[in-house]
């Protein structure tokens, strides 16, 4: 009797710990799976933060440079307007030295005109703005007409919107990464609360919602820009 009673209690003993092996399995595998998910989510909220830092000092020198080439814009849009200034001005001189015959000193005024203004005078010429009423006022009012530094100007005032405009775009990447972030941030979270409750159900819901952010928040970082 005390041998078969030894015998059922120690085959009790084994069904208990097979049991007990059988209940704890479901929570390990849980535990590794959130492990896991710990882990994919420390990597992937350092790359985010790394992005994100990244894009950020991308959008502050786009910026400063579209800063830099707007005034460049403005200092030739200066240089252009006194150019053009001092072009009419010494037009109208040269107006009255033709008026009044002083061909010497018309001439030297002809040669005081910029490069750009002297090929409009000559086209305006070619119009007989004394004899014709239809020919422009002046060869600034000429199609030949150029003036470089403003051209110059207009041509930076472009290039600086659109520096400007990619500054914008790599705020926006960042702040995109930034929401990654908080995405993972969540699944953080998520882990923590699941690991207070003792409640099966309620500890694998959590978890499983905690994957399912994280891998939404991994597409949209895969799908970012990186730098």
């Amino acid at each position: 009797m005390p041998e078969d009673m030894n015998v059922e209690a120690a085959y009790s003993l084994s069904e208990r710990g097979v049991a007990e092996k059988e209940r704890r399995r479901p929570r390990e595998v849980g535990e590794i799976f959130e492990v896991i998910i710990l882990a994919i989510v420390a990597v992937a909220t350092a790359w985010s933060g790394y992005q994100a830092a990244k894009w950020d000092g991308r959008e502050a020198f786009l910026y400063g440079e579209s800063t830099r080439l707007r005034v460049e814009a403005s200092e030739a849009a200066t240089l252009g307007g006194q150019q053009r200034i001092q072009d009419i001005t010494t037009f109208n001189t040269w107006i009255i030295a033709h008026a009044q015959g002083r061909d010497e000193i018309a001439e030297l005024y002809v040669q005081r005109f910029s490069p750009e203004y002297k090929v409009a005078f000559d086209a305006w010429l070619a119009t007989m703005p004394f004899t014709n009423p239809d020919a422009p006022p002046g060869p600034s009012f000429m199609p030949e007409y150029r003036n470089a530094q403003t051209e110059h100007a207009a041509v930076l005032n472009e290039q600086s919107t659109a520096v400007f405009d990619d500054g914008t775009h790599a705020r926006e990447n960042a702040e995109r990464y930034v929401r990654q972030t908080v995405l993972f941030a969540t699944v953080l979270f998520l882990i923590a609360i699941s690991q207070r409750f003792t409640y099966r159900a309620v500890r694998r819901t959590a978890t499983v919602i905690a994957g399912v952010v994280m891998l939404v928040a991994l597409i949209g970082v895969v799908t970012l820009p990186r730098l």
